[in-house]
């Protein structure tokens, strides 16, 4: 006779597909290891609220979120944040810049997965390495007065680094996603939502409806176990102009975005990557689209409210090639825009911010 309280032999119908299962560190026990410093707290605090505030039409300038595609090496991504922080302060009347610093990319098939994920990029897959790497990194980004910005694709990995986030970004590929927008309505930062790859916009602005609703989902707390997370809302979402089967960074484009965001009772703002779709895939073609996004704002479009450009040390992208030693500041993922190329880029928006502020 079976014992009722025994259990069940599932072996031939659950996990059939898993082949190993490795712990995983908690988020209390990173953070134990990496708190947050007490500047490093105010300073992601001070620029959360100063981004809230362009958001919300309360400061003129220009959010500009600019960096690597993605990270793949601590001093680089720190040389790059060191030389990025010298231009900030400079233009820091007209521009309010954050570091991109984006830790895990979304593969159209299969392809390395980013820092977190892969952090040797060797296939090791040594996670718990990598959220720790991250978290590092991002503490040093802050340790130089940057504030930063990433994407937030795995939903659970956001309990490891959030709180040290002055921006997040929810892709094209998963705005549309439930989970993505649930995650939103509870995170602390001011949110973008990417228009769907197709360039649907629409996709966006129901995201952001999503998002500033209430929420109950579950999740993984900081001490690593299941619980159920109801979220407030996030009123600090906006859309990001990224293209699709077309650029979409024109000034019909911003018209026809903010058209809908009106429709739907929303703040008619934008920001516009000027990369992916709207430079065709042809990273030097950020700089010209850049510049003509620099035209509209200087004419006095004040429903522009940031931009967004991918840039690294040096100019390019290369492969990630066993055995091959990989050059020193190229992007391992989508081509950027130099450093040196960057600088008058951000010069010639904070220009243009000037030249829309005379015009009050």
């Amino acid at each position: 006779m079976k014992n009722s309280l025994s259990t069940d032999d599932t072996t031939r119908i659950d996990d059939t597909r898993i082949s190993a299962v490795r712990p995983l560190i908690t988020p209390a026990l990173l953070e134990e290891k990496l708190p947050i410093p007490a500047a490093a707290q105010a300073l992601v605090e001070s620029s959360r609220t100063a981004i809230s505030r362009v958001l919300h039409g309360q400061d003129d300038r220009l959010i500009v979120v600019v960096g690597p595609c993605s990270i793949h090496d601590h001093d680089q991504a720190l040389e790059y944040a060191g030389l990025l922080k010298a231009e900030a302060d400079r233009l820091h009347h007209d521009l309010l810049v954050v570091m991109r610093v984006y830790f895990e990319k979304p593969r159209t098939t299969v392809g390395w997965k980013g820092y977190i994920n892969d952090p040797h990029l060797d296939d090791s897959f040594a996670i718990n390495q990598g959220l720790e790497m991250a978290r590092r990194l991002l503490l040093d980004v802050l340790a130089l007065g940057l504030p930063v910005g990433t994407e937030f694709l795995d939903l659970l990995s956001p309990q490891f680094i959030s709180e040290l986030v002055s921006w997040g970004a929810i892709g094209a590929r998963t705005t549309e996603s439930q989970s993505h927008r649930q995650l939103a309505s509870g995170l602390s930062c001011p949110v973008g939502f990417k228009n769907g790859t197709d360039g649907s916009v629409k996709v966006a602005t129901d995201a952001i409806q999503a998002a500033s609703a209430t929420h109950a989902f579950m999740g993984m707390t900081k001490m690593g176990q299941a619980a159920i997370f109801e979220t407030r809302g996030n009123q600090d979402c906006h859309v990001i102009l990224r293209g699709g089967k077309q650029a979409n960074y024109t000034a019909g484009d911003v018209d026809a975005a903010c058209k809908l965001l009106h429709t739907a009772g929303l703040r008619e703002q934008i920001m516009i990557d000027v990369s992916h779709a709207n430079s065709s895939k042809q990273y030097q073609r950020q700089i010209l689209v850049a510049s003509e996004v620099a035209q509209q704002i200087a004419a006095g479009d004040r429903r522009i409210t940031g931009t967004m450009v991918e840039s690294h040390l040096h100019e390019g992208r290369q492969d990630i090639t066993p055995g091959t030693p990989l050059k020193h500041g190229v992007s391992v993922t989508d081509a950027c825009i130099s450093l040196e190329q960057t600088v008058p880029l951000l010069q010639e928006l904070a220009a243009a911010v000037r030249a829309r502020r005379a015009k009050t």
